[in-house]
């Protein structure tokens, strides 16, 4: 039996990425164990995927706090994970990470073959190893797709998987009850964020606020559709903004849910407006439509996947965009790339959706 060890310490969307591959190694080899590395925050999405058998949290923010009060507590911590890794004698890893470190501590607990990148000639301590300056013109979960090959496993697409629990479905059911919403209620569920992963950046990804807010005006009066506005509890003061200039009183679940919580309560939705990033990815994995805003970042490599009638980008072509490649965000002078979407374009995506679903043309 294979014992496989992925690594990926990564946001919430690279997570996803890599349940395509997963799944085709659950496929070629039914047997395998399959141990993954991943942080806190997109622990939710591994927990109930009966294909992962053993998860490992290493939230390097957590460590580094731990070590600053006490070298030794911190030491005694990392060396904990590290055993039980170990214990798990994994004969295989993905490391997904593009940093020495982590291919460092996978050779020294004597695991043989390590797969992955070499990026920057950071693949040292890898054993199998393709190199890459960037993930460019093609999706990244292709790219951890095409790692297999050092296997011998020949990839077939596959959708991202995001499995809930009984207990995150239920919660979804008590909380359309608690906010007086029935299942014939028409529900669209708008982000104005775009998760952590950008950090302070993050509002470079951003479509303003006041046009979610138009459109979601639009969508209220239009459709006599209720809103539901999503996002993690950094993004609390962009959704209240966003949330005072709607018209009624729109949901607001920012804030409020684990990731978990939040893809049920998704699936609650019938269509998702997002901007680029974790939610997005999320809505895909649950089979939602959705219309996702595109500014810097290139959604051939970036966006839904895979690519579907049920997902739309929104982007507007101009030379300097892309601008984000090579893991890095150019200095720009102005965010035209996001102001020049115009809110009548997000809401014929919707329209066509909403045509489609009453039997329209």
């Amino acid at each position: 039996m294979k014992r496989i060890l992925i690594v990926n310490p990564f946001g919430i969307g690279d997570v996803l990425f890599t349940t395509p591959l997963i799944a085709n190694l659950k496929e070629a080899m039914p047997d395998s164990y399959i141990g993954y590395v991943c942080n806190a925050r997109t622990k939710d999405i591994l927990l109930n995927n009966p294909k992962v058998d053993k998860i490992f949290v290493y939230e390097k923010d957590q460590f580094r706090k731990l070590w600053k009060a006490s070298r030794l507590l911190g030491l005694r911590k990392f060396f904990r994970l590290l055993k039980s890794i170990k214990r798990g004698k994994f004969d295989v890893a993905f490391d997904l990470s593009l940093g020495q470190e982590y291919g460092f501590l996978l050779w020294l607990m004597g695991i043989k073959r390590r797969i992955g990148y070499n990026y920057k000639n950071r693949g040292i301590f890898l054993t199998d190893k393709i190199s890459v300056s960037g993930y460019e013109n093609r999706h990244i979960a292709e790219y951890y797709l095409e790692l297999l090959k050092f296997l011998g496993i020949e990839p077939r697409p596959r959708n991202m998987e995001f499995p809930l629990g009984e207990k995150e479905l239920q919660w979804a059911e008590e909380y359309m009850k608690e906010h007086e919403l029935a299942e014939g209620d028409m529900l669209i569920g708008v982000v104005p964020g775009g998760g952590a992963s950008w950090g302070l950046s993050a509002y470079k990804k951003q479509w303003p606020q006041h046009r979610f807010a138009n459109l979601a005006n639009q969508i209220i009066e239009r459709y006599k559709a209720k809103i539901i506005l999503f996002g993690d509890i950094n993004e609390l003061p962009l959704c209240n903004q966003v949330a005072s200039l709607i018209k009624g009183s729109p949901i607001m679940a920012c804030g409020r849910t684990s990731l978990s919580k939040l893809a049920a309560l998704m699936r609650k939705c019938d269509i998702m407006v997002c901007n680029d990033g974790g939610p997005l990815h999320i809505a895909v994995s649950q089979g939602l439509k959705n219309v996702s805003i595109f500014g810097p970042v290139d959604p051939n490599v970036y966006g839904p996947y895979p690519k579907s009638e049920e997902s739309v980008v929104i982007k507007k072509e101009m030379v300097c965009r892309p601008c984000y490649k090579k893991f890095k965000l150019k200095e720009c002078a102005h965010t035209d790339c996001l102001t020049n979407i115009e809110v009548n374009e997000v809401l014929a995506a919707i329209d066509k959706f909403l045509s489609e679903d009453q039997g329209g043309a």
